[in-house]
């Protein structure tokens, strides 16, 4: 089966995301094939990437695959998780993608949308991080990618309280850069990755590949990071995370013990 759509108008590349039975949620299959398209539209010489889900949808993504999160006594999200993998592929590509934003956006397509190097959104464009409601320890690089994108008093606003951030406020914050009308934003985004794609590829890629690493030098000790690994280890140990996932499934409110 096909979750996304790709196609390569002049020097762009769009990148739809399509399962929308399933609200485009993160799963290992969708994921596999954005970061497929990254690499074919690297290899074909794109000088911008477009990504975006299906005109006219309610939620650009729904976030992690709850489905294929594992039991506990396991990291949900190590290295290795699809979801990691795809914010490393979207930060660590030479070429920019721009994030075409409609609809609402949650947990891990929240963070999947700050990898992107810029953000356009419509104006019922919503953000919202939501481990807290299900249990899960959201691990440090994703923290550090959430940081870099948004003021510290709101990325604890909206870890803490789960609650969406409209478009409006992001637009205020920096968050993102434009907030364009439904029936604007798709040209206004070809245009600006036309623009880009008239200037030096090379340039921009070195640039680029300088500010992820200018923006990702934070000190990090091995003691610090492995204190943070227990704290996380302590989460995803917990009945904490079990009755969030099996809550998550049972399509209920959790009840969470706090152990």
């Amino acid at each position: 089966m096909q979750y996304v759509l790709t196609e390569k108008q002049d020097a762009t590349g769009i990148i739809t995301l399509d399962h929308a039975e399933k609200r485009n949620a993160l799963s290992e299959a969708l994921v596999g094939e954005i970061i497929a398209a990254l690499e074919t539209f690297r290899t074909q010489g794109t000088r911008a990437v477009i990504l975006r889900a299906q005109p006219g949808i309610k939620v650009w993504s729904a976030g992690h695959d709850v489905n294929e999160l594992p039991a506990g006594g396991r990291d949900p999200l190590g290295w290795n998780d699809p979801l990691r993998i795809l914010i490393r592929s979207i930060q660590e590509s030479p070429i920019p993608v721009i994030g075409l934003i409609e609809g609402s956006v949650w947990g891990g397509a929240c963070e999947v949308a700050m990898a992107c190097d810029i953000l356009v959104a419509t104006p019922d464009a919503t953000f919202a991080i939501t481990p807290a409601k299900l249990g899960v320890p959201y691990n440090l690089g994703g923290l550090m990618t959430l940081v870099n994108m948004i003021p510290l008093p709101i990325v604890k606003e909206m870890l803490f309280t789960a609650q969406p951030l409209p478009a409006d406020q992001a637009f205020n914050l920096g968050i993102i850069n434009y907030i364009k009308a439904a029936d604007e934003i798709g040209p206004f985004v070809m245009a600006m990755a036309e623009r880009i794609g008239h200037n030096s590829p090379l340039s921009i890629s070195v640039m680029k590949d300088a500010l992820r690493l200018l923006s990702s030098a934070h000190a990090v000790t091995p003691d610090l990071f492995e204190r943070i690994q227990g704290m996380r280890r302590i989460v995803y140990d917990s009945e904490d995370y079990q009755e969030g996932i099996r809550a998550f499934r049972e399509k209920r409110r959790p009840r969470f013990p706090g152990k």
